[in-house]
C-alpha cells in the first residue's frame, strides 16, 4: 500500500492506493474515512484492480478547515485532483452514502470522459430537499442534532449509535472501536457543514452515459432501499443489486459478494 498527499487547491487530501490494473476510486460517506474500505484493500481484488481510497475533506487524515464544504465545485475538484495526481484514467468511481453525492458533484462539473463506470453504494444523490429527506431512515434523522453537538459525551454517544446503525448485525467490540475511532475524529463543524447543502443531482443521474451499478442493503436504515429503486427508474439500463439481511455497509457486511460484483463490474466496463 502506498500513501499519497494530494493537494486540491491549498487543501491536503490523504490518499492510499494498493494493487494494479483497472483503477477504482473509492469515496466514503458522511463522517467516515478511507479505512472503511479495509475489506477491499486486504482482498484479492488487488490482483486485478488498482484500488484508491481518499479521505474526503474534513475527514480522516485530510485537512479539516472551518469552512469550504458547501460548494459542489470544491468536492468535484477534490475528486479530479486525486484522479490527476494518481493518473486514474477510465476510472470506476465508487460512492458510498454521502460519497455518492461527491461522485455526482464530479460528474456535474467535469462529465464522464475519464470515467468507465459508477457504483453507487447505499448512496444519496441529493441533499437539503424534501425528496432527499424522504430517502433517509427515521432513526438516522433522529441522530442529526447529536452529529453537530460540541458536547464531547453527546457527540461520542451519537457516533456510537450511528456506527451501529450502519450495519444490520451486531458489530464485534473490535470493529465497533475501529469504526468509532475514525468517525469521532471528524469535527462537529464538518458534519454540520456537510449537511448544510442544498444539491440535487437527479439530472446527472438521468443523463448518465456510463454503466451504473446500484448496490443497496435491503435493511439499510440510513439511506432507504427505495432510494436506489428510484435511481434505477431514471436509467433504463442501470444494474441494481440488493443484498438481503444487509444494512448500510454492504462492502463491510458482505465483502465476498461485494468484491465479486465490483470485480465483475470492472471487467464488464
Amino acid at each position: 500500500m502506498v500513501s499519497h498527499t494530494v493537494y486540491s487547491g491549498d487543501l491536503a487530501l490523504h490518499v492510499e492506493a494498493v494493487g494494479s490494473g483497472q483503477p477504482v476510486l473509492l469515496v466514503h460517506g458522511y463522517s467516515q474515512s478511507r479505512l472503511c474500505w479495509r475489506k477491499q484493500f486486504e482482498s484479492r481484488l488487488t490482483d486485478e484492480l488498482r484500488l484508491v481510497a481518499m479521505d474526503n475533506r474534513g475527514h480522516g487524515d485530510s485537512d479539516k478547515p472551518r469552512d469550504a464544504y458547501e460548494a459542489s465545485e470544491l468536492w468535484a475538484e477534490d475528486v479530479r485532483s486525486v484522479m490527476e495526481a494518481l493518473d486514474l484514467d477510465d476510472v470506476i468511481l465508487v460512492g458510498w452514502s454521502y460519497g455518492g453525492l461527491v461522485v455526482l458533484d464530479y460528474v456535474e462539473a467535469f462529465g464522464t470522459d475519464d470515467v468507465a463506470g459508477i457504483n453507487l453504494v447505499g448512496a444519496i444523490s441529493s441533499i437539503g430537499t424534501e425528496v432527499a429527506t424522504e430517502r433517509l431512515g427515521p432513526e438516522y434523522i433522529e441522530l442529526v442534532p447529536g452529529f453537530v453537538s460540541t458536547d464531547a459525551e453527546e457527540s461520542v454517544e451519537t457516533m456510537r449509535q450511528f456506527v451501529e446503525l450502519c450495519v444490520s448485525d451486531d458489530l464485534s467490540p473490535e470493529d465497533r472501536s475501529y469504526m468509532l475511532g475514525y468517525n469521532v475524529i471528524v469535527p462537529p463543524h464538518v458534519r454540520d457543514s456537510l449537511r448544510d447543502r442544498t444539491v440535487s443531482h437527479e439530472t446527472e443521474l438521468e443523463e448518465l452515459d456510463v454503466p451504473l451499478l446500484l448496490t443497496h442493503g435491503d435493511e439499510d436504515a440510513v439511506v432507504l432501499p427505495e432510494a436506489s429503486r428510484q435511481y434505477a427508474e431514471l436509467i433504463d439500463d442501470a444494474e441494481r443489486s440488493v443484498y438481503p439481511e444487509t444494512g448500510h455497509s454492504p462492502f463491510w457486511e458482505r465483502p465476498e459478494r461485494f468484491n465479486r460484483e465490483l470485480r465483475e463490474f470492472a471487467l464488464k466496463v
